[in-house]
């Protein structure tokens, strides 16, 4: 690897930090990039879940340090969605690398489509419910979350973030929050699959691994500071630059 790709990759990571932990999407800029800088599809998909996993202990560290936190759902959730992430992760290892392209292609498109036309509700903190009814049912989600995001993560956080937004009505913060543990866990499991499979570059997922843990300590903790309506509107941002990569680079 040159020092022009380190670069790359590590600019790429500290985006893909930021994007991932205020809202989703990272993996949307990081894979393609991967791939183009020459990991087979498999390879790249394993690889990203380096920074992914890193990016999370920070992203966590970060909500933590400013007071957010739901541990016991979010390990509920957690280990639901792990369940489904070693499933997912075997599923992405035995694909063949066209499908698997074809497959992020269509993907990018849906996560961008989904996140533009979704309706933006104002929170409400005395409409949160965590009754034990929403709890099985989101258990139940995250399982089928858990298979999505060990096989491909991209775009899995504005399926999580729709997902707990709508089911308990949680701030957008908070949501986050939640979000970043949920993906620590089900990601470690993922890992241990690639791992085992011997499908993950080392050398590129550590560089990539750097960038989105700073992407993701910064973000985590500013987010929590700006709150729900600055986070509204990165979010919109993230939305137009991947519509924009779609529309003219893919």
């Amino acid at each position: 690897m040159d020092f022009l790709h380190a670069l790359i990759i590590l600019g790429t990571g500290l985006v893909a930090g930021f994007f991932n932990t205020v809202a989703g999407g990272g993996s949307l800029l990081s894979l393609p990039i991967l791939i183009f800088l020459g990991l087979p599809p498999s390879v790249a998909n394993a690889t990203n879940r380096v920074a992914i996993f890193s990016q999370n202990i920070f992203g966590v560290a970060g909500f933590k340090s400013k007071g957010i936190s739901a541990f016991k759902y979010s390990f509920i959730l957690g280990i639901s969605a792990l369940l489904g992430a070693i499933i997912g992760a075997k599923i992405a290892v035995e694909i063949e690398g066209h499908l698997f392209n074809r497959i992020l292609a269509v993907i990018m498109v849906m996560v961008v489509l989904f996140t533009v036309f979704k309706k933006q509700k104002t929170h409400d903190q005395s409409k949160e419910d965590l009754s034990l009814k929403k709890q099985f049912i989101g258990a139940f989600l995250f399982f089928f979350i858990g298979i999505y995001g060990g096989f491909i993560q991209a775009g899995v956080g504005f399926i999580i973030i729709a997902a707990i937004s709508t089911l308990h009505g949680f701030s957008l913060v908070k949501t986050n929050g939640i979000k970043v543990f949920v993906i620590l866990v089900y990601t470690a499991a993922a890992l241990v699959v690639f791992i085992w499979e011997g499908q993950i570059n080392w050398m590129y997922g550590l560089i990539l691994a750097t960038g989105n843990s700073a992407g993701a300590w910064f973000t985590s903790r500013w987010s929590v500071e700006k709150g729900d309506k600055v986070v509204g509107r990165i979010l919109l941002v993230a939305v137009i630059v991947l519509a924009i990569k779609l529309w003219f680079f893919n």
